[in-house]
């Protein structure tokens, strides 16, 4: 698989002072495969993702984002993944189209090439009939579709998902994953998530990386997982390599926005 691998992460390390977030990972994740990072609060999932998202640069090892060093490549990696973060980041006062016609603008995108990718997505997440409708008057559901559809105007090649269904309807949820694996499948488009829902985890992904206090404990498609533990769910696989401690949260919404609104100035260079 390492082949047609669009991220690869070799000896990854990083470390705030005395304390080491992330010790020493390496994985890959294969060109339009769906992969889970799973974790509990505090293991290191946020702070590994914002190393390959651009937003931190590692202390040790390497980062490939298809084909390119988030450290010193940065421009090139940003144009290659689309990011949604667990917490809102829309624009309440602005309308759908507002929010993605200002996020396309920030990326770069050409003003024709921008309408018209606005307009497919509009479609393809069920809101063209919103589309001049303030984002303060929609549900949670629809925001989350809209910010799934705002990751995705520039066409990247990766999707990054800080738990994309966090506190929404089974419904929803379903909703959401249907469009995911849509684009997954239709664009070859790679999605690499989070989740604490075990479930989505089991179903969605080709490959689960669980890591725990900055070390990936374990690697391996959902049903290898379960046969390795000795479990019959992935709940109670993940219980089984990460044990039962209540964590700490590992970032607050204020990093996680802070962290957005610097993807989107980068994309502005």
């Amino acid at each position: 698989m390492d082949g047609q691998a669009i991220i690869r992460v070799q000896n990854l390390t990083k470390k705030f002072e005395s304390v080491t977030a992330v010790n020493d990972i390496s994985f890959t994740v294969d060109r339009g495969e769906i992969f889970a990072f799973l974790g509990p609060n505090g293991a290191g999932k946020s702070t590994t993702i914002k190393m390959l998202t651009t937003l931190l640069r590692p202390t040790g090892g390497t980062v490939s984002i298809n084909g390119f060093d988030p450290a010193r490549q940065q421009d090139e990696a940003r144009r290659s993944f689309g990011i949604v973060f667990q917490d809102p980041s829309l624009d309440d006062e602005l309308t759908a189209w507002e929010n993605l016609e200002f996020h396309g603008v920030l990326y770069g995108v050409p003003k024709e090439l921008r309408r018209k990718r606005i307009d497919e997505l509009l479609g393809f997440v069920e809101l063209t009939e919103r589309k001049d409708h303030l984002i303060k008057t929609f549900s949670g559901g629809m925001k989350r579709r809209l910010e799934i559809a705002r990751g995705l105007i520039h066409h990247p090649k990766i999707l990054f998902l800080d738990e994309p269904t966090l506190g929404l309807d089974p419904q929803t949820r379903n909703h959401i994953w249907d469009y995911l694996k849509r684009l997954n499948k239709e664009e070859n488009m790679t999605v690499f998530f989070t989740t604490h829902y075990m479930e989505e985890a089991d179903r969605a992904a080709a490959r689960i990386a669980v890591i725990d206090h900055g070390t990936i404990v374990a690697s391996d498609t959902s049903a290898n997982l379960k046969a390795q533990t000795h479990t019959t769910n992935l709940e109670d696989a993940f219980l089984a390599l990460t044990g039962n401690v209540i964590r700490d949260e590992e970032a607050s919404g204020t990093d996680r926005l802070r962290a957005h609104a610097a993807i989107w100035r980068g994309g502005r260079r």
